[in-house]
């Protein structure tokens, strides 16, 4: 989920459905044994070289989303805990996520992450892996514990500001790959990574080709109804607006989730809205009825065309996140599309 979503929390489908699911695989690695285990690896990542001495057995993510991409690659087995959770995990890891421990539904105390002898750990946001995190990549890296950091919130994306970043370059679903190949190799299951990575694109070019839509405005909106945050041009829901052959009537900022007045919103009147349906408490408007039932009252926005027409589609947090659940919100969309009659 977007990191000002991580923040405020620290403050106060078959292959439809999610995925790629090679919970069930096991071993130390594919078709290999301790030797191959024991190789070592180095990984540009972020700025930073992450050496790896051996494939973990005993590793954390310290995010959801980093936390989806290990299970995905059959890694349960070799984690000793979670944290940051949002959303309910992926249909169909459950079984795998549940034989893990879950170190804090938000950010795990640094104490608690190091009480479970971690030997990696890997975080999805900036934030995650900085001072009101968890802790900092150098504190782990004084104890011996290489970090990872998802370089969907680095590449191409300045995160130096007080919001959520903005955005350089546009994310493409490239660097989620990058991301998949690196935990890959890190644990030494490269052949389920580019297993995971064929099934995405396959997902992700179906969906396309069935949108096939015309000119079509969309907005993303996340949350809060006060000052609402909406999607910039370039993070994940950008992504989904490339693949599908939309148009964000946001295109025109790279912040990655601005706060924009509602006279905004109206004035630009999208055909489409996307929303959140959050399940944390921290903000106005988190579920989507909440968000429904003020954009029908609303003075300002009961008269959108979206809003007459009813064009919702429904998003989980975790599906506005730069990691694989951006190809169910890819899927979703398409979906909703196609039932509002807009795609061709």
């Amino acid at each position: 989920m977007p990191a000002r979503f991580a923040r405020h929390v620290r403050r106060g489908a078959p292959l439809l459905a999610g995925a790629v699911f090679l919970a069930g695989c096991g071993g130390p690695a594919d078709g290999a044994g301790d030797e191959k285990s024991a190789r070592g690896v180095t990984v540009d990542n972020c700025g930073t070289k992450v050496r790896v001495d051996r494939a973990p057995q005993r590793a954390v993510a310290l995010d959801q989303g980093a936390a989806e991409i290990m299970l995905s690659l059959g890694l349960a087995d070799r984690m000793v805990g979670t944290g940051t959770w949002t959303d309910p995990v992926l249909k169909g890891l459950e079984k795998a996520n549940a034989r893990v421990p879950r170190l804090a539904d938000r950010y795990p105390s640094f104490e608690k992450v190091l009480s479970v002898e971690p030997d990696f750990a890997a975080a999805s946001f900036t934030y995650t892996l900085s001072k009101g995190g968890v802790a900092s990549r150098e504190k782990f890296a004084e104890l011996g514990v290489p970090t990872y950091l998802s370089p969907s919130d680095c590449a191409g994306k300045d995160n130096s500001g007080d919001g959520d970043g903005e955005r350089t370059e546009a994310l493409t679903l490239d660097t989620v790959y990058g991301e998949i190949r690196d935990l890959a190799r890190i644990f030494h299951v490269e052949e389920r990574g580019e297993k995971l990575i064929d099934t995405l694109t396959a997902r992700v070019d179906k969906a396309a080709s069935a949108a096939d839509t015309s000119d079509v405005s969309v907005l993303y909106w996340f949350a809060n109804s006060d000052s609402p945050y909406m999607a910039g041009c370039c993070g994940a829901p950008g992504v989904i607006t490339k693949e599908l052959g939309l148009r964000n009537v946001f295109a025109d900022t790279h912040e990655e989730w601005p706060q924009i007045g509602w006279e905004t919103v109206a004035d630009r009147d999208p055909d489409v809205l996307v929303i959140g349906d959050l399940t944390r408490r921290s903000q106005s408007a988190e579920s989507a009825a909440q968000k429904i039932r003020f954009l029908e009252s609303d003075p300002v926005t009961k008269n959108m065309t979206a809003v007459r027409e009813k064009r919702y589609v429904l998003l989980r947090g975790q599906d506005m996140n730069p990691t694989i659940r951006t190809v169910d919100g890819v899927e979703k969309v398409a979906a909703a599309l196609g039932e509002f009659g807009l795609a061709r």
